[in-house]
């Protein structure tokens, strides 16, 4: 597995993407780590003098990614009929073939499957990412998910994710590449977001001028862990705490019965009007802005932590489940000293941890809350930020082009 260096190509090698033409692959353009980090990825290649491709049936980003740049080719690549996915890859071979494509970079599984039949068909590079944890333990599901282990080049978003490619897939390792999701430090800085901003966001939450936020940011599915919340805003309640409003922001994705169970659970605590759902939230920077704490309470590993990175950026407390690759995102005891932690973590399925937490961060002044920023703030420029991912990812692009898809 390689962790890619920043190195020439960051200083002057994105002329030599110039003119060529990578398509990306991806179901929708909606919400999401891996939606979000296919727009990135097209600006930064427009931004290089490429031609930047997305297939994807459409989505609410598709008007972005125009705007940065990206080409929208109309495909039905969310299908996961066989059939329709085995015509789809004749109908993306022709494409590929018709838009003089360098690299087909495939960012999920069914999709992917289609490029990888295109890319076979037409001779073309054929790159993966892996951003999620993929589940299934039957050898039809590990098959399934073997695809995204099959490109000239795997992206791992993570070095969690990483070792699950290796473990999975060993042969993956010698292709794998370890490239963690960039996040925008000047979209999320404190600098750049005005009060005006925070305050139509809590107003738009219902939170008075005195109330903290404690802020979770994940669809509403029961691995996300809001139950968790609900329960530690409960113990918090008991002790005395409150001047706390705990908001869950993000879609249900047509969840009704856990979303009924949500409005159960916090009905039964008492919570009516402290805690509450606001649906998908699109500026995350304000909504960071306006919160005391964000807390990642997931029940099963995540591949990534992007919200985690976020609030650092932004200088928020974090406290975030000790599972998967969300806590490589935060700095904490013993990889580092109390003085010099980013956030905190917490076992998985754990109210009573949680609370604690939080309570010690809503304690906290304000000399401490500053340097805790200015330490989270630090960290992610260092390590996860999105001209970093962007350039690492053209460095992939760059050399199969150059060394005619060998890595």
């Amino acid at each position: 597995m390689r962790q890619i260096a920043r190195g020439a190509f960051e200083t002057g090698g994105r002329s030599f993407l110039a003119g060529r033409t990578i398509l990306q692959i991806i179901p929708r353009l909606d919400a999401g780590g891996a939606e979000r980090t296919a727009i990135d990825i097209a600006a930064a290649l427009s931004e290089a003098g490429a031609r930047a491709l997305v297939a994807t049936e459409g989505g609410r980003l598709v008007s972005e990614l125009q705007a940065n740049g990206g080409i929208w080719i109309p495909f039905p690549a969310a299908t996961k009929n066989p059939l329709l996915m085995w015509l789809n890859a004749r109908r993306l071979a022709k494409i590929i073939q018709r838009e003089n494509v360098d690299i087909v970079h495939a960012r999920s599984r069914a999709p992917a499957w289609v490029a990888l039949g295109a890319a076979q068909r037409t001779k073309t590079s054929f790159v993966t990412t892996y951003h999620g944890s993929y589940s299934g333990q039957s050898s039809l599901k590990q098959l399934y998910n073997s695809v995204m282990a099959r490109g000239d080049v795997v992206i791992a978003n993570s070095a969690y994710t990483a070792g699950l490619i290796g473990n999975a897939y060993p042969f993956a390792n010698e292709h794998t590449a370890i490239i963690h999701r960039g996040t925008d430090l000047r979209r999320f800085a404190r600098t750049a977001v005005d009060t005006a901003r925070v305050q139509r966001m809590r107003k738009s939450w219902n939170v008075g001028p005195e109330d903290r936020v404690i802020l979770l940011a994940a669809r509403l599915t029961a691995w996300k862990g809001q139950k968790v919340l609900i329960e530690a805003a409960r113990l918090l309640a008991e002790r005395g705490i409150s001047d706390v409003r705990y908001i869950l922001a993000g879609d249900d994705q047509g969840r009704a019965h856990y979303v009924r169970e949500l409005d159960a659970a916090i009905e039964k605590a008492g919570l009516t009007g402290v805690v509450t759902r606001v649906g998908h939230v699109t500026d995350m920077p304000a909504a960071l802005a306006a919160s005391a704490v964000l807390a990642v309470t997931s029940t099963e590993p995540e591949a990534f932590g992007r919200s985690a990175v976020e609030a650092q950026a932004m200088g928020t407390p974090v406290v975030v489940t000790d599972l998967g690759a969300v806590a490589e995102t935060v700095l904490t005891p013993p990889r580092v000293t109390r003085e010099n932690r980013t956030g905190w973590t917490i076992p998985p399925n754990d109210p009573e941890a949680l609370a604690t937490v939080l309570e010690s961060i809503l304690g906290m002044g304000a000399a401490a809350r500053d340097a805790l920023a200015e330490r989270a703030r630090n960290h992610v420029e260092k390590s996860f930020g999105l001209e970093k991912m962007c350039s690492q990812t053209l460095e992939i692009y760059a050399r199969l082009i150059e060394h005619s898809g060998r890595w």
